[in-house]
């Protein structure tokens, strides 16, 4: 990126918050809507009761103001409306948004986005390990493989606070439909490793319906398909050794590109992960 760029970006109100690569694939503000955001739907073929149970729990996601019912509207970073995706209120609960496109050249690619979240208030103390985990997943295709990171932020786990990133790169047993069709819920509580042994500790606020806003920011190469570096707010994470899953390519999906956020409860209430903006850059000439 030369300096005009550069200085372009920075004096955007709504872009100087990101440090992009030279060519923005996509910067979607959700105060503009669901910028093509939507539910993951499992695979399936003849009849929808055949999707695997992983999938069937996962629910559209909406445009929020986070209203609160003490505080009235909170908005988000720098106007009204977030992303967000929210559970069912069962512990183990999850839910994922996605976006699906297809990448125009094999290079470096940088996701970037300012995220919060929260357990339903619908109790008056902090609520602080009712949320399990919020999380990024990337779908990728090549010629050769389909290549799926995972990145997680694990807030609790069975009502212990954790508070450290993790990352999946085993994958999980196929089930078959036919030649062309198959499933594999890749999001199961398994398999999941730290990222580093230091735990990262998120702004989580004292009352049950305050929230302060993090960056993170996710690089991958699509011509080695390896991560390139992960941070979030002030910590950067060494992600030379870091895996992810991968399986033979499947038909019908070269070239994919898709980003995803998904969120997990550890109790019986509906957790959130709210997404006020995201921004998807690469570098190509």
């Amino acid at each position: 990126m030369d300096a005009m760029q550069k200085a372009l970006i920075r004096a955007n109100p709504k872009l100087s918050r990101f440090d992009p690569l030279g060519r923005i694939i996509y910067f979607d503000d959700f105060d503009e809507g669901l910028q093509g955001w939507t539910s993951l739907i499992g695979n399936y073929e003849d009849n929808l009761d055949r999707m695997h149970p992983g999938y069937r729990q996962l629910t559209t996601p909406m445009l929020s103001n986070l209203s609160f019912w003490d505080n009235g509207t909170h908005g988000s970073v720098d106007g009204s409306y977030a992303l967000k995706m929210a559970t069912r209120p069962k512990a183990g609960a999850q839910n994922v948004a996605i976006k699906r496109l297809t990448y125009v050249r094999a290079c470096p690619i940088q996701i970037e986005f300012w995220f919060t979240f929260k357990p339903e208030a619908s109790a008056q103390k902090l609520l602080d390990t009712d949320l399990r985990s919020v999380g990024i997943l990337l779908d990728l295709q090549n010629d050769d493989y389909r290549i799926m990171p995972h990145l997680r932020y694990l807030n609790a786990f069975e009502g212990q606070r954790v508070e450290k990133w993790q990352f999946k790169e085993k994958t999980v047993p196929f089930e078959r439909f036919s030649e062309k069709t198959v499933t594999h819920y890749h999001l199961a509580e398994r398999d999941w490793q730290d990222l580093s042994g230091e735990r990262q500790v998120l702004c989580y606020n004292e009352i049950p319906t305050k929230v302060n806003w993090q960056y993170a920011k996710l690089g991958f190469d699509l011509r080695t398909m390896r991560y390139t570096h992960f941070e979030c707010n002030d910590v950067a994470y060494d992600m030379s050794g870091i895996g992810a899953l991968q399986i033979d390519a499947m038909p019908n999906l070269r070239g994919m590109l898709n980003v995803g956020f998904f969120v997990e409860s550890d109790a019986d209430r509906r957790s959130s992960f709210y997404v006020d903006s995201i921004l998807v850059s690469g570098e190509w000439d």
